[in-house]
């Protein structure tokens, strides 16, 4: 493990799914700090609010003290280079998210020519996991609990719950 490399995993996190949390604990095997960076989303519709993802992910993934939680506008390249990231983390799940986060690596090179971009895949009981399935399921009243921690799943219930959408 390279105890003194600082890992940046970004994404918006909506909610913080197992595949998520599975792809931290695999970082949290290579580096160091593993910081998982709550994007605002100004280009997605999130269901919870960028603290309340900020939240969700702290209790999610208590307990670990290799992993720090924060939320952040603006570039990714910003966030990284101001934390002194050395490798960003993205989880990968299929072919399909590869050819994307492939594209997303050449970029982030050419803007941050010193970080690494590291691709890490989930177990495969969560392969088939996303956040926009667990929102979709939870909105249309269906269980969740064997893709969130119970944490996540009860912030979900109560999100849909508020929205009138049970």
């Amino acid at each position: 493990m390279a105890t003194d490399v600082i890992a940046v995993y970004p994404g918006t996190f909506d909610p913080m799914t197992l595949g998520h949390e599975d792809v931290v604990k695999r970082a949290c095997q290579l580096f160091g700090t593993v910081i998982v960076a709550v994007a605002a989303g100004h280009h997605k519709k999130a269901l919870f609010t960028m603290q309340e993802r900020v939240d969700m992910a702290r209790e999610a993934l208590a307990g670990n003290p290799q992993v720090q939680v924060e939320g952040f506008t603006g570039l990714v390249r910003d966030f990284v280079v101001a934390r002194g990231g050395k490798a960003m983390v993205r989880g990968v799940r299929a072919v399909t998210d590869f050819d994307y986060e492939f594209q997303l690596a050449g970029m982030n090179r050419h803007l941050m020519p010193d970080v690494e971009t590291v691709f890490l895949t989930p177990s495969d009981k969560y392969q088939f996991i996303s956040s926009t399935f667990v929102r979709e399921i939870a909105i249309l009243g269906g269980e969740v609990h064997q893709f969130t921690s119970p944490s996540v799943q009860h912030r979900l219930i109560e999100k849909v719950r508020s929205l009138g959408r049970e």
